[in-house]
């Protein structure tokens, strides 16, 4: 698959790109499969919340070092459709994967994200370019009530924001002065939902403003994160660095590992 020049200009345009049906049903099935599997290991790169401990953040999917090691999910993540994609809008073949995550917005309880950027706290890591792109793959149905995604067209452009440390969620993190953004969303497009079926995918730039509501639905929303950065973009020493799951530290390039015989057929089992 190869991103079509309109399509890039959109994503130039609006900082994102929906694909509707980008992974099959029958690789869908194997993903989902991982994260039942995933769900009950206890280590440090997973984050729990709620009163059960349901597992909110699972990272390090990619990687064979790791308690969270997925082969299906590596193989997501070197595909023409992910990777080649990501290739496509950073204008580079030489990436590497900054982090690979699944996030699970558990029924009833899974909690919002406020509205940030991701180079937020990328540029604390030590990435000194906002030259990261992530494909973003549902694994279950989103929609409003599930509380997914919300994209706020344009505002890559505005550069990054100077953010705050939210803690009022079970993953604390950086994210926008409500303030700020309050003035952002009056002087843009009307916040985007990205809803889809399972294999629906979502391609955003770093420096995109998004957030996520919380689920009052009945069933989880599981999403996958796949976040590529430039090889010669990698993060610097930094003083007092987060663990190496949230930031990682082999900046190896990936290669993509399907061809384009094999387009139609699933690579990830």
């Amino acid at each position: 698959m190869r991103l079509t020049t309109e399509q890039l200009d959109q994503y130039e345009r609006d900082g994102f790109l929906l694909l509707p049906e980008l992974i099959s049903a029958s690789e869908i099935a194997i993903l989902r499969d991982e994260v039942e599997r995933l769900k009950g290991v206890e280590a440090d790169c997973v984050i729990r919340e709620g009163r059960n401990s349901a597992p909110k953040i699972l990272l390090k999917l990619d990687d064979p070092e790791w308690p969270t090691y997925s082969a299906p999910f590596r193989a997501l993540s070197r595909l023409e459709r992910t990777l080649g994609a990501a290739q496509q809008v950073l204008h580079d073949d030489a990436l590497y994967m900054h982090h690979c995550k699944l996030n699970i917005k558990s029924a009833i309880e899974g909690s919002v994200w406020q509205w940030h950027q991701d180079y937020m706290q990328w540029q604390l890591d030590g990435i000194d370019r906002p030259d990261l792109v992530t494909v973003m793959v549902m694994l279950e149905e989103a929609t409003e009530m599930s509380g997914c995604l919300y994209f706020l067209p344009g505002t890559h452009k505005i550069g990054r924001i100077e953010p705050y440390f939210d803690e009022s969620t079970a993953y604390k993190f950086m994210a926008a002065p409500p303030e700020q953004m309050k003035d952002i969303l009056a002087s843009h497009p009307a916040p985007v939902p990205i809803t889809g079926k399972p294999g629906t995918a979502a391609i955003f730039h770093c420096n995109l403003l998004h957030a996520s509501g919380h689920n009052l639905s009945h069933r989880d929303r599981w999403h996958i994160y796949m976040c590529y950065n430039r090889c010669d973009n990698h993060p610097h020493d930094v003083e007092n660095p987060r663990p190496e799951w949230v930031r990682s530290t082999d900046w190896t390039r990936l290669q993509v590992e399907d061809g384009e015989a094999r387009k139609e057929s699933t690579v990830i089992a």
